[in-house]
């Protein structure tokens, strides 16, 4: 009974490790773009746009993939997350929340 229960409590904190950490130095020389509107700090530069730094990363990740993928529908944010990769969303949310 217990070999069952490390199993388990082996599985769920393999299932619930990140999948991918992002590389923040390489987020850093991907921001450009965001910047423009999320300032070079990651703080939104109108009310408008909203604060990245110090965000939770596994949630950074997810908002940029659901534009990315259009399952969050932005006219702004799609063009911008069209062409990211699953690599270059950890990378920028790694560099954000480490803000």
């Amino acid at each position: 009974m217990k070999s069952l229960f490390f199993a388990f409590v082996a599985t769920l904190v393999f299932v619930s490790a990140p999948v991918m950490a992002g590389d923040a130095a390489a987020g850093k020389a991907k921001s450009a773009m965001c910047a423009s509107c999320h300032g070079a700090d990651g703080i939104g530069l109108t009310p408008l746009y909203p604060n990245l730094a110090g965000q939770k990363e596994a949630y950074l990740a997810k908002q940029m993939t659901a534009f990315r993928d259009g399952i969050r529908k932005d006219p702004l944010m799609a063009p911008m997350s069209m062409g990211l990769t699953d690599e270059d969303i950890a990378n920028l949310a790694a560099y954000y929340a480490e803000m």
